[in-house]
């Protein structure tokens, strides 16, 4: 008798009988997920993956059951970005770093219109937190969340005023944003000012240090398989306040051996799609060769699917 073919179903199923008792285990029903995974080819990549970053990610991915997976790049056609493929995806798994202005607003906006729609949701990834896709989804999830500060008898009445966020990286003790702010203008118009997200941090340093991970919530779907916490050997500094809209979970923390700290792991919904952002990432260390960013990504495209 075979073992292994006996032992794996039992132990799947007593996972899975855990889960439905204490817990919803990531979804891997035969309906296959497509995921497109989108890389800004930076020649650094080729120092920790041999190949690029996006490419390596997408191969293990193509490995996971119920996914299905195709790598595109900013250089490609379109950028990787037609119609058919958008059209043809589920969740957009998306890194950037130095080339953000690059993307048109035309694929932009085809983005974050199918994201409003549920048509396709997004995993964000380290410098991604300045990409198109993701400050644009920030900026939406502000005018909800400003729009919802306001009664709906009277919402025909008043005049919303969005403020741009400003250029550049914050300093420490700058005001959050995004903000919102009801008041009566010179004109007596009665005024909703909404401070748009800057999508960035305080504190940004790269001496590759190690950083320590906490699962903040064990029983979130993307924390699936994550233990409590876990090390990332060599890793860029992402530190202080992180000026977006607030999360509507906080998954994962992360701390240095200096002490500071980020959220690190943070999701919500944007219209009827969803959008999670994992900080580590960086280029120059082979961060998406290792166990629990991997399992962490899957993870969050099996949750980012799972409103289907």
């Amino acid at each position: 008798m075979n073992m292994k073919k006996l032992f794996y179903p039992l132990l799947l199923g007593a996972v899975f009988g855990l889960f439905a008792l204490f817990g919803a285990a990531p979804n891997t029903s035969a309906a296959n997920i497509r995921v497109v995974v989108w890389d800004e080819p930076q020649p650094e990549q080729k120092t920790a993956y041999g190949d690029f970053l996006g490419n390596t990610l997408a191969a293990h991915l193509a490995l996971r059951p119920g996914i299905t997976v195709k790598s595109v790049m900013l250089d490609d056609p379109n950028q990787g970005l037609s119609d058919d493929i958008l059209d043809h995806c589920d969740v957009l798994v998306w890194w950037g770093h130095k080339r953000h202005g690059e993307v048109t607003d035309e694929h932009v906006k085809a983005i974050v219109e199918r994201l409003q729609a549920g048509k396709l949701s997004l995993v964000a990834l380290h410098s991604a937190h300045w990409s198109k896709p993701f400050t644009e989804a920030m900026n939406l999830r502000t005018m909800e969340d400003a729009i919802k500060t306001v009664p709906k008898s009277e919402l025909n009445n008043i005049k919303i005023v969005k403020v741009p966020a400003p250029a550049g990286i914050p300093k420490t003790d700058d005001p959050l944003t995004p903000s919102f702010r009801r008041f009566t203008d010179r004109e007596g118009d009665d005024t909703l000012e909404v401070h748009m997200p800057r999508c960035v941090f305080p504190i940004v340093h790269n001496e590759g240090n190690s950083s320590t991970i906490t699962t903040l919530l064990p029983n979130h779907p993307i924390a699936f398989g994550i233990p409590a916490s876990f090390t990332i050997p060599h890793t860029e500094v992402y530190a202080g306040p992180f000026h977006v809209p607030k999360p509507d979970a906080v998954i994962f923390e992360e701390k240095w051996n200096d002490k500071e700290s980020f959220t690190s792991g943070c999701a919500w919904q944007v219209g009827k799609g969803r959008v999670f952002y994992f900080r580590p990432g960086h280029e120059t260390y082979p961060i998406y060769n290792e166990e629990m960013p991997l399992r962490i990504v899957e993870n969050a495209i099996r949750w980012a699917h799972s409103k289907k």
